[in-house]
């Protein structure tokens, strides 16, 4: 019997990056996508640039309500393959990630040109096993990242459905109770057009971040408002390499140093009397 495969995209205001994206998912078997309420053109450029597939498409608006967890289990809960693959909106799934993927989970389909993709899965797929690491491939400011924050980054993005949930309001992991494996190639990642973009990004994720740290009851000391972010930069940018990125490996971290400035700043201020 074949193994059926849902892809699950998480969406608000993609209308730039949602056709890449679901274009590189149309071998999956079905695509369910939730929608925290775009206010931009990301559902009509769904509907009109993706019509002869829309019968594959299945869409939910739902509220984040700063809660990704939350949203990702939903669409788990609607997905109806025995495997589920989580992809962000800014993200392309490569023709050679596709091969490894499929013959995984749908081995008996597989032709001859899956056979070198197959071989080069890092670890040896058992049936026992639940669910799989992908690396992920930064482009940022013209260039693929090799080094610093993103360099070795990877996640746990297909699982068998009832394998597992995903916690944390922000940075959220995926718990998956049982084998995993990984995958050779990575997913293709596009974020952060531009600087300013990356700031809204920043300012919004550090909102959600320093909401939950309140709600874990964290304290926080002054001193950790200027060594924690000069710590981070020199983990990614000397430890990590990051200075073999160039220029834009300097951005990246600085960028990452400020989010952590900049969480730590907001935490303090609005919590030290908590």
């Amino acid at each position: 019997m074949t193994k059926t495969i849902s892809a699950v995209v998480l969406t608000k205001n993609e209308e730039k990056n949602i056709v890449r994206c679901l274009k590189s998912l149309l071998w999956c078997d079905e695509i369910i996508i939730v929608d925290d309420n775009s206010e931009d053109e990301t559902l009509s450029v769904i509907s009109s640039r993706l019509s002869a597939i829309r019968n594959k498409i299945k869409i939910y608006k739902r509220n984040t309500d700063r809660d990704f967890s939350a949203q990702r289990n939903f669409g788990l809960e609607k997905a109806n393959g025995e495997w589920v693959f989580f992809v962000d909106a800014d993200e392309v799934i490569s023709d050679e990630l596709r091969k490894e993927i499929i013959s995984v989970c749908h081995p008996e389909s597989c032709h001859a040109e899956f056979i070198s993709a197959s071989s080069k899965i890092r670890k040896q797929v058992q049936h026992d096993t639940v669910g799989y690491y992908i690396r992920r491939k930064d482009y940022f400011l013209g260039k693929w990242l090799k080094y610093g924050e993103t360099g070795k980054i990877k996640f746990i993005r297909l699982v068998r459905k009832d394998a597992g949930k995903w916690i944390g309001k922000v940075h959220e992991k995926w718990i998956i109770n049982g084998k995993l494996g990984e995958f050779y190639n990575p997913i293709l990642h596009y974020p952060h057009p531009t600087i300013s973009s990356f700031l809204i990004n920043i300012n919004n994720y550090t909102d959600i971040l320093t909401e939950k740290w309140h709600q874990e009851g964290k304290k926080m000391k002054f001193w950790e408002i200027l060594f924690f972010p000069i710590g981070k930069f020199l983990q990614n940018y000397i430890l990590r390499l990051g200075f073999m990125d160039g220029v834009p490996g300097l951005i990246m971290a600085t960028m990452m140093s400020f989010h952590s400035f900049l969480a730590r700043g907001k935490f303090y201020l609005r919590y030290k009397n908590a």
